[in-house]
Order: C-alpha cells, then sequence, then structure tokens
C-alpha cells in the first residue's frame, strides 16, 4: 500500500462520515414538517418490521403537516400505532384512507433535549473521523517500519492525514452549530 493510497482511503472515509452525519442530524426535528423525520419508524407489514415509505407515500402538504397515504389501507392502524409510540412525540390523526401528522411547535424542553441529542451524534463522527486518522497514522507508521518509506516522506503523509481530520472535524462542527441554531430559533 502506497502513501498516497492511505491518504485518499482515508479522504473517502471521512468523507463517508460526513454524509453519514447530514444523513443522522437531517431525522432530527427543527418544528418545520420533513418527510425525513420519520425514516426510522418501522411499521409491522404482515409481521415484517418495514419502512414507512416502504408502505406508504408520503407528503408536505402545509409547513407544519406530513400526510402518510397507505398503499394497502388494512396498513392504517398499524402506521398510526408505529407514529404514535415513536420518540418524536408525534400525534396522527387518520379519516380511512390518509394519516395527517400534525407537527406540533415544539417548547424549550424538548429543544434543548434535541440540541442534546444533535451534540451527542455529532461527537460520535468526530469520534468516527479520529478512529480514521488513527488507522491511516497507523498505516503509515507500518510502511516506516518495513522502510518503504523514508521519516521525512512519513512526517508529511502524517501532517497531510491531521490537516484531513482538522478540515473534517471543523465540517462536523459547523454543521453541527447550523442544525443547532435552527433548532433553537423560535418560529
Amino acid at each position: 500500500m502506497s502513501v498516497e493510497n492511505i491518504k485518499n482511503q482515508a479522504k473517502q472515509k471521512m468523507e463517508k462520515t460526513m454524509t453519514d452525519m447530514q444523513h443522522a442530524i437531517a431525522s432530527v426535528r427543527t418544528g418545520r414538517a420533513n418527510i425525513s423525520m420519520l425514516d426510522a419508524i418501522k411499521v409491522d407489514y404482515y409481521g415484517v418490521p418495514t419502512a414507512l415509505n416502504q408502505v406508504a407515500t408520503l407528503h408536505v402538504p402545509e409547513p407544519a403537516t406530513i400526510t402518510a397515504q397507505p398503499w394497502d389501507v388494512s396498513l392504517i392502524g398499524a402506521i398510526e400505532k408505529s407514529i404514535r409510540s415513536s420518540d418524536l412525540g408525534l400525534n396522527p390523526q387518520n379519516d380511512g384512507k390518509v394519516i395527517r401528522i400534525p407537527i406540533p411547535a415544539l417548547n424549550q424542553e424538548r429543544r434543548q433535549q434535541l440540541v442534546k441529542h444533535l451534540q451527542h451524534v455529532a461527537e460520535e463522527h468526530r469520534v468516527a473521523v479520529r478512529k480514521v486518522r488513527q488507522d491511516a497514522n497507523d498505516h503509515l507508521k507500518k510502511l516506516m517500519k518495513d522502510k518503504s518509506i523514508s521519516e521525512d516522506e512519513e512526517r508529511r503523509a502524517l501532517a497531510e492525514v491531521q490537516k484531513m481530520t482538522d478540515a473534517s472535524i471543523k465540517r462536523v462542527d459547523d454543521t453541527s452549530k447550523t442544525k443547532e441554531k435552527e433548532i433553537l430559533e423560535f418560529k
């Protein structure tokens, strides 16, 4: 394995970590209706836990409402039950064909809980970035030990990996701060 391969792999893994973080925080409520906030909800579909978006069509007709129209009307009760039992604090209403999910305004206490959750997600992703750095550094040190690269090359490569790490952690922090501001913003 060459120094360039190690750096490229580290960069790709750090990018994947950022993509995963963006996906993870997209499902955090901000007071606005967003279909991705329902991504974690699983519905009992004939004994198999199935993602809500696999058994119903989801729409956002208004800024504070999501609608779920099941493809199989017999699932309406199971969908409603799954949404109620989720930790999102939502209270769905059904009219026999469509489930309307009003998104209530967030109170200050719930906003603080969401910010705490967001900080936890951000820290998990910072740790993941550091783990990628550690793996890259270990590979570089092994190349040095095997005399495949010189000390200067190792030092330069370690510095570049550290720069990538710093940049990725800054992106995690910036993304987290932006989402935190969005959550705490009163509408």
